[in-house]
């Protein structure tokens, strides 16, 4: 079982690529995709998943958007951080990549830890021009009846042992595991995006990349700087998301003043796979009205 993914095998039938290409920024090589044109939307995947997880909401984005989607560090197609993958870490990293493309993004869009990272980011001053934040199932905050005192250890320890992560990745090929693992998000794919997920969690070192960043997850130093977040905020929640209930978007909503939240009823943890037409209708509306009131545009 090869350990990386490689581009030119694993990366032949990849969604969307014909608008791949591989950038260099802060040490890392980067698996990017952009598309379309006008105001900059950057789109940032959760743990556990890549560029694959937008192949059906950034084409629809950009019949008037610049849509950006990249790989995150140790995800897909992306080089590991060298050091731990801490939350200021990836948002730093997200930052080189964003100044290296020339990137002002208008709006920032993060699904599970991908918003986590978006707002990091905001709150540390990277891409000051970006008008505003949607988050889908943002994993923002800590989750409620989840112990941490041992999650980030655990995670450490299981990233670091080459033998687990390709124990995992070998028992992932098993008939149904991966099928039962996507069942957990309360989310139902089609047949392509199993396929996808499978082919990720069948690489090691994508396993080891998944791991790296939840061990270095601490939300609680997010959660005690959301009150000072200044920027228009949209939290999406479906109701049927079985790893990030919709309770903890209504928290984070409680958390930031003048922050919208809004459920999407059916819908799961991987909800912008499952009905990326509503998404991307909820995002451009609110894209639409924060512009609106700004008065500005954004640009690459």
């Amino acid at each position: 079982m090869p350990e990386r993914l490689h581009w030119d095998t694993d990366g032949r039938d990849w969604p969307l690529r014909e608008h791949s290409r591989f950038v260099h920024a802060g040490g890392l090589r980067w698996h990017v995709q952009a598309l379309g044109a006008g105001p900059v939307v950057v789109l940032l995947h959760g743990t556990g998943a890549s560029t694959h997880s937008w192949r059906a909401l950034a084409p629809r984005l950009a019949t008037d958007h610049a849509v950006v989607a990249m790989d995150l560090p140790g995800h897909g197609f992306t080089d590991p951080l060298p050091g731990p993958a801490t939350l200021p870490a990836m948002a730093a990293a997200l930052g080189a990549l964003l100044h290296r493309m020339a990137l002002a993004p208008a709006l920032l869009v993060g699904h599970s830890a991908g918003a986590a990272i978006a707002a990091r980011a905001l709150l540390d001053g990277i891409a000051p021009q970006t008008r505003g934040l949607v988050s889908l199932n943002g994993a923002l905050v800590p989750l409620h009846g989840r112990p941490l005192e041992w999650f980030g250890p655990l995670a450490r320890m299981l990233a670091a042992t080459p033998f687990v992560t390709r124990l995992f990745a070998r028992q992932a090929a098993a008939p149904g595991a991966v099928e039962r693992l996507l069942a957990g998000t309360g989310s139902r794919l089609d047949a392509e995006g199993v396929a996808l997920y499978a082919r990720l969690v069948r690489s090691p070192a994508h396993v080891r990349g998944a791991l790296a960043m939840m061990a270095g997850w601490d939300l609680r130093s997010l959660e005690r700087d959301l009150p000072r977040f200044a920027r228009p905020l949209l939290l999406l929640a479906g109701t049927a998301d079985l790893t990030v209930p919709p309770a903890e978007s209504a928290r984070v909503h409680a958390l930031v003043p003048g922050a919208e939240f809004r459920t999407l009823p059916g819908l799961g943890h991987l909800m912008h796979e499952e009905r990326p037409e509503e998404c991307a209708v909820a995002i451009r509306e609110f894209l639409a009205r924060v512009l609106e009131r700004s008065g500005a545009g954004g640009s690459a």
